[in-house]
C-alpha cells in the first residue's frame, strides 16, 4: 500500500484547499522542490501533483514549479500529475519533462475521444481522476456535479486502457474526516484495474483501515492536509502500511 504525499500547486506555492474551494487555500510552502525532497526523505515512493490553477483554467499554469519538483526528485520516484491537461501535446511535454503518470479528470468526461486517444498514444501512463459526491461525478475543479455514475464511468474508462483510477470523495477532501471506505471498496470491486483512494485521510487509524481493504484492489492512498498539519506522521504511515501489507500477504 502506497501512502502518496500530495503537493497541490497554486500560484507556484504548495497549498491545500478545503473541498476544492480556491479561495480557501492554506499555503504550506513557497518552495515546491524542497517540499518534494522532504517527502522523498521521509520514505515516499510516489508523489501526487496537482496544478490547481490549471484545473480551473483548463491549461497548465504551474509548469515552472512542476519542473522544479522533477529536478529535485531527479527520477528517484514516480510522479503523477493532474490539473488542466486537455490535449495530447501537453501530455507528451510533461512525460518528456520526467513526469511518470498523467492524471486526466474533467477532460475525460467533457472532451469526447480524448481519454481513449491518450491511452492509445501513451499506454501505461494515463490515470483517470474521478471525483464524486454521493456517487455522482464532479467536474471543473469540483464546481459542477454531473449526472454520471462514478462506477459506470470507471468501467467505461477501464475499457479504454487506463492504468488506474484515483477516486476522491469530494465531501471529505481536505476536511480531515476519514476516508470513505465503503464507496472506495464498492468502486474497486467493480474494476480489474487498481484504485487509489483520495480525500479525507486523517490519522494512523485510516491507514489501518485502508490496509485492511488493500486486497480489494486498492494500491494506495493520497494524503495532503493531514501530513502538512501533523495529524498524520507520513514516515510512520508508510512504514505501518508496509508492515501490514507484508502481514496480509503471508498465507
Amino acid at each position: 500500500m502506497l501512502i502518496i504525499p500530495a503537493i497541490d500547486l497554486k500560484d507556484g506555492h504548495c497549498v491545500r484547499l478545503k473541498q476544492g474551494v480556491m479561495e480557501d487555500a492554506t499555503v504550506f510552502s513557497k518552495e515546491p522542490g524542497e517540499m518534494a525532497a522532504h517527502w522523498l526523505s521521509q520514505g515516499a515512493r510516489r508523489l501526487h501533483l496537482v496544478d490547481l490553477n490549471g484545473a480551473f483554467a483548463g491549461k497548465p499554469k504551474n509548469e515552472a514549479a512542476i519542473l522544479e519538483i522533477v529536478e529535485a526528485l531527479n527520477g528517484q520516484i514516480p510522479i503523477q500529475l493532474g490539473g488542466g491537461i486537455r490535449d495530447l501535446d501537453t501530455i507528451e511535454r510533461y512525460l518528456d519533462d520526467g513526469i511518470s503518470y498523467i492524471i486526466i479528470g474533467t477532460a475525460a468526461i467533457k472532451i469526447p475521444g480524448f481519454l481513449q486517444d491518450a491511452c492509445n498514444a501513451f499506454p501505461g501512463q494515463i490515470i483517470v481522476g474521478l471525483d464524486a459526491k454521493e456517487g455522482k461525478v464532479a467536474v471543473d475543479g469540483w464546481s459542477k456535479i454531473t449526472g454520471h455514475d462514478v462506477v459506470d464511468l470507471a468501467k467505461k474508462f477501464e475499457g479504454y486502457g487506463v492504468e488506474a483510477i484515483i477516486y476522491t470523495d469530494i465531501g471529505r477532501d481536505g476536511m480531515l474526516s476519514g476516508i470513505n471506505i465503503k464507496a472506495t471498496v464498492e468502486l474497486a470491486r467493480k474494476l480489474t484495474i487498481p484504485v487509489i483512494a483520495s480525500g479525507g485521510i486523517t490519522n494512523i487509524q485510516d491507514v489501518h483501515k485502508l490496509c485492511e481493504i488493500e486486497s480489494e484492489g486498492i494500491i494506495g492512498a493520497i494524503t495532503g492536509r493531514a501530513i502538512y498539519e501533523g495529524s498524520l506522521d507520513y514516515k510512520e504511515a508508510q512504514e505501518l502500511a508496509d508492515q501490514l501489507s507484508n502481514e496480509n500477504s503471508i498465507p
